[in-house]
């Protein structure tokens, strides 16, 4: 079973929706069998790197609010980080492009760390309050899961390295209709739209896993208490007429 997660690194219920999935996958009877693939989705690719606003400031401003129902806002979406053991710092946040830190995680792809990458690469924009428009900084977290530093930096160095991937996942995104992220596809037939309870995630996956694992598709109306005329593996058995 694969699962696609579209996903933009500054998007509060994108890693939200990564640890509940998380949770459901550990609580997946078939978990072995199911690979989850990460893919790219700017929420704003015009977002320069270097922006002199918090993230409160730049709430208020998209959606027409004060700073205060902005603050309201974000601690709400505090309170569900903290639901399934995730600490946000809004006030700290660096809002900037996430271009590069795409192309990061698709460079940590060939490299067998992508999974990792996206964690760390969270974890360090929801939690450290850390600048993921810097290469630096992501050269940092690279590094920490393995990662050759100056490796990484000469990727980040080249505009077009890993460009393509970052705009083909993009290109992808919009011919399935996603519309707003985290955006799960499972077996590139089933949707999941939203940071949804782990509930949702487990019967999803329960609901795959009986669909497509080759279950037979015919209901048995026989009467299995009576006798009946059948051949079956090679040979055949005669009902006993005998009164």
């Amino acid at each position: 079973m694969k699962i696609e997660v579209w996903s933009d690194f500054v998007c509060p219920f994108c890693y939200i929706g990564k640890r509940r999935l998380e949770v459901a996958l550990a609580k997946f009877p078939h978990k072995d069998k199911v690979i989850v693939q990460y893919k790219s989705y700017e929420l704003d690719p015009s977002s320069p790197k270097d922006v002199n606003v918090n993230f409160h400031q730049v709430l208020a401003s998209k959606y027409g609010m004060s700073l205060d129902e902005a603050k309201k806002t974000t601690d709400g979406i505090a309170q569900q980080a903290a639901s399934v053991g995730l600490t946000y710092h809004f006030d700290k946040m660096i809002p900037t492009n996430t271009f590069d830190a795409h192309r990061l995680a698709k460079f940590a792809q060939t490299c067998g760390k992508e999974n990792e990458v996206t964690e760390k690469l969270l974890f360090a924009y929801f939690t450290e309050s850390k600048h993921l428009g810097d290469h630096k900084t992501l050269a940092d977290i690279a590094e920490t899961v393995g990662l050759d530093r100056q490796e990484v930096l000469n990727v980040l160095a080249d505009e077009q390295a890993f460009s393509d991937e970052v705009r083909s996942d993009e290109q992808q995104a919009q011919q399935v209709g996603v519309r707003g992220v985290p955006f799960f596809v499972i077996n590139e037939k089933y949707a999941i739209s939203g940071a949804q309870p782990e509930e949702v995630f487990l019967n999803a996956l329960q609901k795959v896993w009986e669909e497509e694992s080759g279950a037979p598709i015919l209901q048995d109306l026989s009467n299995n208490g009576a006798e009946g005329a059948s051949c079956t593996d090679g040979s055949c058995v005669v009902p006993n007429k005998e009164a």
